[in-house]
């Protein structure tokens, strides 16, 4: 017997960490169908299989899961993201599918759309969440003399802010949507990529995403 063995789960911490995924898959189906501003707590603690006290447990309010939703969509998303990326061989272009991307489901997405006039915390958590996956592409970029940026996460933290007031000018009509090639040669440039060189990347064919 191996005396080193992590200690198993306990019944307790199984129970709530089951519990509260629950919670988020019901409120992430229910959030995408209605949206955020429809959907209540207590239909998401029915479709959980658990009481709306229960949920409150959990979540202190419907923002509060919301933004948790949101996260577990990030985190799902970015692991897509790898997946499609997987076989470029120009490390640019994978950053430039990553915030193509992100901008897409921003834009077409009632869970994202929701929290989009919340910059400040769409934009903690687009970094928090996505930031370890697209630091790590600005990196490599860099290191492949790519991209000129001498800190990658900051280079990230700056261009989640232009991810979300972009994606909430589409929303809102302000920007076309047909703009977003323009947007990702701007954040390829924040990167330190030449517009020439940014403006081929960002117009190259994009496989499309795995499943979720």
């Amino acid at each position: 017997m191996n005396d080193t063995a992590l200690p198993t789960e306990s019944r307790a911490a199984r129970r709530k960490r089951v519990t509260r995924q629950a919670l988020l898959d019901a409120g992430q189906q229910i959030m995408a169908e209605k949206g955020v501003d429809a959907a209540t707590m207590m239909e998401i603690a029915a479709q959980a299989d658990v009481g709306t006290g229960t949920a409150y447990n959990y979540f202190a309010s419907k923002d509060e899961l919301a933004v948790s939703v949101l996260e577990q969509v990030m985190d799902r998303l970015a692991r897509r993201i790898e997946a499609a990326t997987s076989g470029f061989a120009d490390p640019a272009q994978v950053y430039a599918f990553g915030v193509r991307t992100v901008i897409a489901e921003a834009t077409t997405d009632r869970r994202w759309r929701w929290l989009l006039r919340r910059s400040e915390v769409i934009a903690d958590a687009m970094y928090r969440v996505m930031g370890p996956y697209a630091v790590r592409d600005i990196r490599v970029a860099a290191e492949a003399g790519r991209f000129r940026t001498a800190d990658p996460a900051l280079t990230f933290r700056l261009a989640t802010h232009v991810l979300v007031g972009f994606s909430l000018a589409v929303c809102d009509g302000t920007l076309p949507a047909a703009q977003i090639e323009d947007t990702i040669v701007a954040l390829l440039g924040m990167a330190g990529m030449p517009h020439q060189e940014a403006r081929a990347v960002a117009s190259r064919p994009r496989p499309a995403l795995p499943p979720e």
